[in-house]
Order: C-alpha cells, then sequence, then structure tokens
C-alpha cells in the first residue's frame, strides 16, 4: 500500500539521491530475490524464531487455561511470558530486516516486523488499559507469521540505504498499520461481545472481557491515533515519492486513500451521529479490508504469485 509501498524506490532513486546527497550506487538493489536470513546466522535465526513461536503458544495455552478455571485472569505470569515471546521476535525481526546483504522490505520480514509492533503496543497498554484480552487472537496470529516467515524466506529486494524522509515514513506507516490492527482485532472482540449479549450466550465472558461502554472507547482510542498516524504516512508517502499515482503504485494509493476516508466517515459518524456498536464495527473492518488489500494484497501479488 501507499504508506508501506518500498517497492517504488525504484522510482524514487534519483529524487532521494538529491535529498540526501547519496550516489547512484547507494541505491542499487539486487534483481534475483534472495533469502532474507544473515548467512552466517541462519541456524540461530531459525531457533530463536521457533523459540518465539513456541512461547507464544504457551502464553495463549496459559490464558485460556487460566480463563476457563477463573474468569480473574492473573496478569503478571502472562505479562512475563508475553514479555520473553516479544522480546524473542522482535530479536528475529530486526534481524530479517536488517540484514548482511541490506534492508529487506519484503512481504514476510516486514510481516514479522509489524507483528511485533503491534504486540509490543498492546503489552504497554495492558499496563494502564484492559486490553490483554487481545492476546488470545494476537499471539497465534504472531506464531503463524512467524512459521510462514520460516517456511517462505525472503520475496524481497534488499536496500543498501534508505533516506531519512524515507525512513521516517516507513517508521509512521509501521506504526499506523498495527494500530489500525489493533483496532480490527478489537472491532472483532466487540462483535462476539454484543452477538453473545444478543443470543443469551454469556457464561464467564462477562467477566472475563470489559464492559460494552468500556471496549467502545478503546476501539475509537486506537482509531483515533491510528487515524493521525495514518494521517502522516499519506502526506509523508505524497511528498517522499515521485509519481504516487504512477501504474505500478496506483492500486496501493487508491486502496490506502480509500481506507483512509473509510476510517474518516467512521470518525466523523461517531462524532456527530454518536455511530457505535454494529455501525462502528462494520466501518472499521471495512476500512482495514482496504488498507490490507492495498498492503499485502498488493506485496503478495507482486512478490509471490508474479515472481
Amino acid at each position: 500500500m501507499a504508506v508501506l509501498s518500498i517497492d517504488s524506490l525504484i522510482r524514487v532513486k534519483e529524487y532521494t539521491r538529491k535529498v540526501t546527497g547519496l550516489g547512484t550506487d547507494s541505491f542499487r538493489y539486487r534483481l534475483s530475490v534472495t533469502h532474507f536470513r544473515p548467512t552466517e546466522d541462519d541456524n540461530n535465526f531459525m531457533f530463536i524464531a521457533t523459540t518465539a513461536i513456541a512461547v507464544y503458544l504457551c502464553a495463549t495455552m496459559f490464558q485460556v487455561l487460566q480463563l476457563r478455571q477463573h474468569p480473574s485472569l492473573r496478569l503478571l505470569p502472562l505479562r512475563l511470558v508475553a514479555a520473553l515471546a516479544i522480546g524473542l521476535h522482535g530479536y528475529v525481526s530486526m534481524g530479517w530486516v536488517f540484514t548482511d546483504q541490506g534492508l529487506d522490505f519484503g512481504l514476510f520480514s516486514m510481516s514479522t516486523t509489524i507483528s511485533f509492533t503491534i504486540n509490543l503496543i498492546v503489552l504497554a497498554s495492558s499496563f494502564r488499559k484492559p486490553v490483554h484480552n487481545l492476546f488470545l487472537l494476537l499471539f497465534p496470529l504472531a506464531a503463524i507469521i512467524l512459521a510462514i516467515s520460516i517456511l517462505m524466506g525472503s520475496t524481497g529486494t534488499p536496500w543498501k540505504a534508505v533516506s531519512a524522509p524515507i525512513g521516517i515514513h516507513i517508521f509512521i506507516s509501521i506504526l499506523a498499520y498495527s494500530l489500525m490492527t489493533i483496532a480490527a482485532f478489537q472491532a472483532i472482540l466487540l462483535a462476539l461481545q454484543n452477538w453473545r449479549l444478543r443470543h443469551k450466550r454469556l457464561g464467564n465472558w462477562l467477566q472475563v472481557v470489559p464492559p460494552l461502554q468500556t471496549m467502545e472507547a478503546l476501539l475509537f482510542e486506537v482509531l483515533w491515533a491510528g487515524f493521525i498516524l495514518l494521517t502522516l504516512s499519506l502526506i509523508t508517502g505524497f511528498l517522499f515519492f515521485e509519481d504516487f499515482f504512477a501504474q505500478h503504485l496506483a492500486h496501493k494509493s487508491v486502496f490506502s486513500i480509500c481506507s483512509w476516508l473509510f476510517y474518516a466517515i467512521l470518525l466523523w459518524g461517531r462524532h456527530v451521529k454518536g455511530w457505535r456498536g454494529n455501525t462502528a464495527i462494520r466501518w472499521t473492518l471495512i476500512g482495514f479490508s482496504a488498507m490490507v488489500l492495498a498492503y499485502w494484497g498488493s506485496k503478495f501479488v507482486i512478490e509471490v504469485v508474479l515472481s
């Protein structure tokens, strides 16, 4: 998508050379698809990634068993196990992006980085907000992403250097995508909570998750933060990337702008019309779907299907 359109650097190397003063050779890219693991550390990264997967699954099982036995979850052990898993995940993610060949912004290396950022944000937020239930969805997803990354290897082309403006754009984009993903999972939990209330299938659910109003308030807090970052990401992408609507970027740019519009309509509706419940859930998931198509959809087609 436009907010993470690293592939488009091939079109802007002349512009970024003017900004940074780097020579053309700094932006020479490899034509062949390479494995993104550092050659001498293959076994170490494989072992650490596998360990992270195991710890994520253990954390998920611990949370499930705790909730089944007693709704009042012991958060300290969960946070300790989560911190270990996220720490291992972060180490692997950085190693897969910062390779000996250069910076790898391929589909799977960036997916692991975004997943790590999401879990880190939720872990940090759990000390102030009741968001730890999101771990039930996020930890298995992180384990799946790590496993797929191990199996698939790199689909991207490492870059020798990235200018400071592009680096800022990438950083903002990762944060924006992470927050909107958290909002989407929060919306899924909210939808499940609504469904259980309507069908009177409560069980221990009301003791496990926060009240409905708290869940909605958390959803819109995350949406506002993500929307601000998404806006900054689109602005920096427009400023720092040449040919923002060029043929190879058109679909990413269009879906990214559509996603921004969906979120803008949702936040306007919340502020002016008081939208909540299923309306808020639908617009959140529609906006996230457009964002997924813009980034994951386009990168999957370009890097996996077409290659």
